[in-house]
């Protein structure tokens, strides 16, 4: 018998806490230089690999709520961070993409987040971050698999 509690035994609620611990820490680090807050970060990060993208695909790609990528791209936008013009195909949405003082940014923060990744993971060896990465993965696409289904016919409700 463990002798922690149930719930820290609960894999989705460790899941959560331990990314919110990780990307609280990161968040430390780019909040303190940069002034952004974790959905700006996300946002721009997101921006940054992948180019020009409605605030739809954003909302899927950071597996945020609508009204915080809404928020986070008009903070963006205001500081010149991001920038906005009419989707051309539908003329309801915009595309969004990171501007050159953006892009800047996000080329200053990345070397942050990496070097935090690798303090925060320097506990496994280097084959165990793959296994964990390639598990995580799997984990990650069976609840993409799943979406739309009832999981035991409840909502955890873990962030």
């Amino acid at each position: 018998m463990s002798d922690k509690p149930p719930l820290f035994q609960f894999l989705p609620y460790l899941l959560s806490i331990t990314s919110n611990m990780v990307s609280g820490r990161i968040a430390q680090e780019y909040r303190a230089r940069f002034a952004l807050s974790v959905p700006e970060w996300r946002v721009m990060a997101v921006l940054g690999d992948s180019g020009s993208l409605t605030q739809r695909e954003l909302t899927g790609l950071t597996l945020m709520d609508k009204v915080a990528v809404n928020r986070a791209c008009k903070v963006l936008e205001s500081r010149k961070l991001v920038w906005r013009q009419p989707h051309e195909q539908d003329g309801r949405s915009h595309m969004l993409a990171l501007t050159e003082t953006g892009r800047v940014m996000h080329g200053e923060i990345m070397p942050l987040a990496v070097a935090m990744e690798q303090r925060l993971f320097s506990v496994l060896s280097t084959e165990e971050i793959a296994q964990f990465r390639a598990m995580l993965e799997r984990v990650r696409a069976m609840g993409g698999d799943l979406d739309g289904e009832a999981i035991g016919g409840g909502n955890f409700g873990v962030r």
